[in-house]
């Protein structure tokens, strides 16, 4: 399945720069004609479909307003495409400040919606701040404001502010400031040790929050601020010093949304719930995975709440939450007409408005709160892994509550996804790699070393096939496991493709001092520089569509495009032999798998969960969503190798799950990541964003998938000569299988 981590950050990331205007321009769109761009504005996405121009129609104020429109064409690189109108302006003014960003916005379409965007960039392509309204996106097609703050780094160079419109469809934006403002209160409560009665109180609360906020359908807990919950909750909570105290404290913060819970010490039995007059239904949460209030429109997850069709005794959810205390909880809310019954008490509390930060022990501990809830109720792999999660949640809120910073904090959530193994599982906070860059060389593990496999071209002092001991005087392996254990995957070849690119990092411009082990068993040192650099080092290979040899060609998956595909299939349909090489992610379409068959190619088996119980109870799972390719002419030869490896993973893999189940093709090189299914993308307090995966992919004969992955028929893991010679091991090897499949290769 398609991977869409964060897809439209990484491609605004893309979004080729302009020069900065020394200031805004044109914020009222009057400058310029109709039909055209708008002076000091640019539109990168015009490849792609979309078009900009200044407009007449129905302006918010004065005569012009901008106007985003089209429909989605593919991109190169296989990921949805956009509408973008922008703006680049110098950021000296703005550095060390906080600037909103506010324009009027409408939009039309079914399914479109619009964002607000800023972006800061700094040297040396630095993240700064961000923020693309990705959590909370536009879909009035009357005009209204909105706006964007953020604290502009005290080195950004250019601040780059605009208008997207996602999928098909018309966005207007009109009457745009940009201005410093005040900076807003940060919360930052000092870090400190959890008390035993604490940490009780702290994992009571996380419980009860996961089963009212998932699964108790009120119409304030559907519109409820989770995060300020999570996060002024744990303050309220965490003091009390017994279980009557506990059950007051809780009270104060679940009732407001949730008036028929029932709060109690533990072993005192509760009257049974009454129905309140005028009821003439009930309502249930329905899950499919797990759905955010403003998800991203690519995401095929979804929660919502569901109207009974007669009116029916709620299920009722009664548990011992920790703590000394309980809880009664309806998994089903009366309603009449109009609202859920009955009506609060109680008024919901006033909660500080200052931002969150990872440098606030109570927003790390909301956040764990938060992402241990989501995972414990939707993440469909719990049955596979080997994971206690109700110890993860007492090391994670110890930690949490005592880390020094944010970026401590960015490790504790580390090591809490880490624990789950999936490959898709990652936290993202730029923050955290800030003034970070890589050696300019590649590596991996082969047998017990760790070996140099690619060297950039203006480097010296190091070869291929270098075999590295130590790093800066440390065991080289020994840190390539510590990282390892912070890695998310469901195998360790997915683990060490990340841990690998990990291993490489410095602060940028620092040397790190290798030391070599010669092949004669000497040793020698070797300083290299961490340093920026415009893309990813990649290993060599050839031409991303080649004859190799007469009648054998080879085709990079991970390169080419579609139009590549096209302009060269006769020729392959000719072929006497083809090796596609999918050691890595591809951006070709899957249509490709097409030409490799006579009849209709099913994709493995997606299952997403349709969660109506907490803790994962009483799944059902939903199949709707097969893959199913048609058989395309011309038909290439029978005669095909595939190259893969552990850093093929989710949509590479549903490509190599169909080869391997419909036997297209003898599969060469290393095990996949073992890792498929769409993603879901969790935002929490602080900034920081949880990745994991929201379905259940098994193989076609429906057999378990995560952890395992896709096995080469012919398996060919390079060797440290074969590394020093220069020499692709496994493209020799599928040069080699086709050869002996009735023509040599040579």
């Amino acid at each position: 399945m398609l991977r869409k981590s964060l897809v439209v950050l990484l491609l605004l990331a893309a979004v080729p720069l302009c020069a900065a205007n020394p200031a805004p321009v044109n914020l009222d769109f009057e400058s310029g004609s109709l039909g055209e761009v708008p002076p000091g504005w640019h539109s990168p996405t015009v490849q792609w479909g979309y078009t900009a121009a200044i407009v007449a129609d129905m302006a918010k104020q004065g005569k012009q307003s901008a106007r985003v429109s089209g429909a989605p064409k593919p991109t190169q690189s296989g990921r949805p495409a956009f509408g973008n109108l922008m703006q680049t302006i110098d950021a000296t003014p703005y550095r060390g400040k906080r600037v909103r960003f506010r324009g009027a916005v409408r939009v039309e379409g079914a399914g479109a919606t619009a964002l607000l965007w800023m972006r800061a960039d700094r040297p040396a392509r630095q993240p700064g701040f961000f923020d693309n309204m990705q959590d909370r996106p536009i879909r009035s097609a009357e005009w209204t404001y909105y706006e964007i703050a953020g604290d502009i780094e005290d080195d950004a160079e250019s601040l780059n502010i605009g208008v997207m419109l996602q999928q098909s469809g018309t966005a207007w934006l009109d009457d745009v400031t940009i201005e410093i403002i005040p900076k807003q209160p940060t919360r930052a409560a000092a870090p400190r040790a959890l008390a035993p009665r604490g940490l009780e109180n702290l994992i009571a609360f996380t419980r009860l929050l996961g089963y009212v906020r998932h699964f108790h359908p009120t119409d304030q807990v559907d519109a409820a601020d989770w995060n300020a919950i999570a996060v002024n909750g744990v303050e309220i909570v965490e003091g009390a010093q017994s279980a009557e105290e506990l059950v007051s404290r809780l009270q104060d913060v679940f009732l407001p949304v949730a008036p028929s819970i029932r709060i109690h010490v533990a072993g005192v039995v509760q009257p049974k719930i009454s129905r309140p007059e005028d009821t003439t239904t009930t309502f249930a949460y329905e899950h499919r995975g797990f759905g955010e209030k403003a998800p991203d429109w690519r995401s095929i997850y979804s929660t919502k709440r569901v109207r009974a069709m007669k009116l029916r005794d709620p299920r009722i959810l009664t548990t011992d939450l920790g703590g000394g205390v309980a809880a009664t909880i309806p998994l089903d809310v009366y309603a009449d007409a109009r609202r859920t019954l009955p009506h609060p008490t109680r008024a919901m509390p006033q909660y500080p408005t200052a931002a969150y930060t990872g440098k606030d022990r109570s927003t790390r501990l909301g956040a764990v709160v938060l992402i241990w809830n989501v995972l414990q109720h939707f993440y469909p792999y719990f049955d596979v892994v080997d994971v206690d999660w109700n110890a993860e949640l007492t090391t994670a809120l110890r930690a949490a509550a005592t880390d020094e910073d944010d970026r401590a904090f960015f490790f504790t959530l580390r090591r809490m996804i880490a624990s789950i193994d999936d490959g898709h599982g990652a936290v993202v906070y730029p923050a955290a790699w800030r003034g970070r860059a890589s050696l300019p060389i590649l590596w991996r593990v082969v047998g017990d070393s760790l070996v140099i496999t690619t060297v950039d071209a203006d480097v010296t002092g190091v070869s291929a096939g270098d075999v590295v001991e130590a790093i800066n005087g440390k065991p080289a392996l020994p840190m390539l496991r510590e990282i390892d254990a912070q890695i998310s995957g469901a195998t360790l070849q997915w683990k060490r493709t990340q841990s690998l690119r990990e291993l490489a990092l410095g602060p940028t411009g620092a040397q790190s001092t290798l030391t070599i082990r010669n092949p004669d068993g000497t040793t020698r040192t070797a300083q290299l520089t961490h340093t920026p650099r415009e893309g990813l080092l990649a290993e060599k290979r050839p031409e991303k569509i080649a004859e190799l040899k007469p009648g054998y060609w080879y085709v990079d998956l991970d390169r080419i495009t579609d139009a590549d595909f096209t302009g060269a299939v006769y020729k392959l349909a000719d072929a006497k032999g083809i090796v596609f090489d999918m050691r890595g992610y591809p951006r070709a379409d899957r249509k490709l798998l097409g030409y490799l068959s006579g009849e209709p190619l099913h994709s493995a088996r997606w299952n997403v969960p349709v969660s109506r119980w907490p803790n994962r109870e009483h799944v059902e799972w939903d199949t709707s969503g097969r893959w199913t390719q048609p058989p395309l002419s011309p038909r290439l030869p029978r005669n095909v190798v595939f190259l893969t490896n552990g850093r093929a993973i989710s949509y590479a893999e549903t490509w190599m799950g169909i080869v391997e189940a419909y036997k297209l093709g003898t599969m060469v090189g290393e095990p996949t990541a073992g890792t498929n299914g769409n993603i879901n993308v969790v935002h929490l307090p602080g900034d920081y964003r949880v990745v994991f995966t929201g379905m259940k992919v098994l193989k076609h004969d429906g057999s378990r998938h995560h952890g395992i992955g896709i096995v080469p028929t012919v398996p060919v893991t390079p060797t440290i000569d074969g590394i020093r010679a220069g020499r692709d091991e496994q493209l020799e090897k599928a040069l080699e299988v086709l050869g002996s499949a009735g023509v040599p290769a040579g």
